[in-house]
């Protein structure tokens, strides 16, 4: 196999130090290479690429993808696809688009977009044999999932116990069996509390969960230092307690500070920055710029946004106390479902209104302060919780509000006449450079994530490529790639999907012990803990596979 030869591109490398210098690429056998030394190297293909602007491929770590809660979207909002089918052409299956495409569907409009990797944020463990079908009927993109375990009751019951030896065990044996890639946490405590007869959440951070008797805080500081013990790549991945409620602003501060300085990843953190009273919706105003604060002081912090835009969207959420509290909320129809050990689910669909709804508005401003208001763009990663915050497709457009002032002042203009009293977004003036956006879209979230062959255009780095025509519309610049090269194949040409490739898996591989190991098989022998060992997903199912030691 020849080279393939990007020419002469305006690279943004931020990982290895390239900020808009002309540079050629040379591509082989799927990674990044040196320059030949040979007279006339074997060259499948050259493509010029004077004018255009060079970036690796994009990396979303935080997306719903696989698994049942996302085929439940699909089947719950047909409508949402209508007219959205993507046209089938040479090497391509039909697929559909929309909101929540298919699976393939999926892989098209990811890699449309100049995305070449994406990871699905919450698997429960019993369901990630289905995740893993969906995965790989998921073309184009490299990906991984995280494994569910804040309201576990395994977890809960070794916290308790103060049993750090099983804990850790535990959380190895599961991601390994499962092919896992990071702990998730979803409402430490409030999923499994819903679960039972009295369908309620656990609100504050020091309630015990009953039957079980540890904390949210608990679960999040043991399960916080269980990952660092293990030295996973990628910290524990937190969605906090009180998701969409005035006044979460000072649970998600509380949560951030239990970590007790083990590194923490908090998701969609817009969601969980209000400030207000819970019981005045009226009040509902951003806490934004007081928890961005916290984390700029705090590098053991890692966020992803959140973004919304307006329009519609369809809430899928682990989260199932949140999808009763929309549904009560908006009238709107809904599902639940309920997983045995570990998570309950919730669905719904919904409406950003932010031009009508001041409650929108705000949800909206306070993430572009997010953005705006993070000093190191190595801690944030682009996110808008696809399909929660609105589909990926609206990426581009929340690009070109961070890398345009006079653009975001216009839009602040449109939006409800009050927001000006709720957050501080129009007294921000800071704009995003194209350095900046590879940083939050390509090499931070790859580095967060522990993917040290992503992210990046250095030598030995997948040859994960995309190629903009620059323009000063970055809505447009970025809605339609000129190239997208994945893996060193070319698989979007001027938007066009070109053939059927199939990306790989990331898992991880644990860093546990020998000794360890008897202890996790004591409890797996214990007849009350004997149907954990349903999990175990054999390796040949789940197609090329890559693994990723702990660090």
């Amino acid at each position: 196999m020849g080279y393939l030869v990007l020419e002469n591109g305006t690279v943004h490398d931020p990982a290895n130090g390239v900020d808009g210098e002309v540079r050629t690429l040379w591509l082989k056998d799927g990674k990044i290479v040196s320059p030949p030394t040979e007279d006339h190297p074997p060259i499948d293909r050259r493509i010029d690429c004077r004018g255009y602007v060079i970036m690796p491929g994009g990396v979303d770590m935080h997306c719903h993808i696989a698994g049942p809660k996302v085929n439940i979207g699909r089947q719950m909002t047909p409508e949402y696809r209508r007219d959205e089918g993507i046209p089938r052409g040479e090497g391509r299956r039909s697929a559909s688009g929309g909101l929540l495409p298919s699976c393939v569907g999926t892989g098209y409009m990811f890699a449309g977009l100049g995305y070449t990797t994406a990871m699905d944020a919450a698997i429960p463990g019993l369901h990630a044999r289905h995740a893993h079908e969906d995965l790989l009927d998921t073309p184009l993109l490299d990906k991984g999932f995280y494994l569910l375990f804040g309201n576990n009751q395994f977890v809960m019951d070794r916290i308790r116990e103060d049993r750090n030896d099983c804990l850790d065990a535990y959380l190895a044996w599961a991601l390994a069996s499962t092919h896992g890639y990071a702990v998730k946490v979803v409402n430490p405590g409030g999923v499994e509390n819903w679960k039972q007869v009295s369908r309620k959440t656990v609100q504050q951070l020091d309630e015990p969960v009953p039957g079980f008797g540890v904390s949210p805080r608990a679960i999040v500081r043991n399960l916080a230092a269980s990952v660092d013990r293990l030295k996973l790549p990628h910290a524990v991945h937190i969605h906090c307690n009180n998701l969409g409620v005035p006044g979460n602003s000072e649970t998600t501060l509380r949560t951030m500070q239990a970590l007790d300085g083990h590194r923490g990843h908090f998701a969609h953190t817009q969601f969980h920055s209000y400030a207000g009273d819970e019981n005045d919706p009226s009040s509902f105003r951003s806490d934004a710029a007081r928890l961005a604060e916290y984390v700029n002081a705090n590098p053991n912090i890692s966020i992803d946004v959140g973004h919304v835009n307006p329009g519609k969207t369809l809430g899928i959420t682990g989260d199932a106390p949140f999808g009763y509290f929309l549904s009560k909320l908006t009238g709107n129809r809904w599902y639940a479902a309920d997983s045995e050990l570990e998570a309950s689910c919730g669905v719904i669909p919904m409406e950003f209104q932010p031009k009508k709804a001041l409650v929108h508005a705000v949800q909206w401003a306070a993430a572009l302060e997010w953005y705006l208001l993070i000093d190191d763009p190595w801690r944030i990663a682009m996110s808008s919780d696809h399909p929660n915050g609105g589909a990926v497709f609206r990426y581009p457009e929340v690009i070109h509000l961070l890398m345009d002032s006079a653009f975001r002042r216009e839009a602040i203009g449109k939006m409800h006449k009050l927001l000006g009293e709720r957050t501080t977004l129009a007294q921000l003036d800071r704009e995003y450079s194209l350095n900046d956006i590879a940083i939050i879209t390509r090499a931070a979230p790859a580095r967060l994530l522990g993917l040290k062959h992503k992210g990046h255009l250095g030598e030995g780095a997948d040859a994960d490529v995309t190629i903009y025509t620059p323009s000063t519309d970055r809505t447009k610049m970025f809605q339609r790639p000129r190239y997208v090269v994945q893996a060193g194949r070319v698989i979007v040409e001027d938007g066009e999907i070109g053939g059927e490739v199939f990306g790989k898996l990331f898992t991880v591989s644990p860093g546990m012990d020998e000794g360890q190991l008897p202890v996790i098989q004591k409890w797996f022998d214990d007849a009350h803990t004997i149907r954990f060992r349903n999990f175990a997903i054999e390796k040949e199912h789940l197609g090329t596979v890559e693994t990723v030691a702990s660090s």
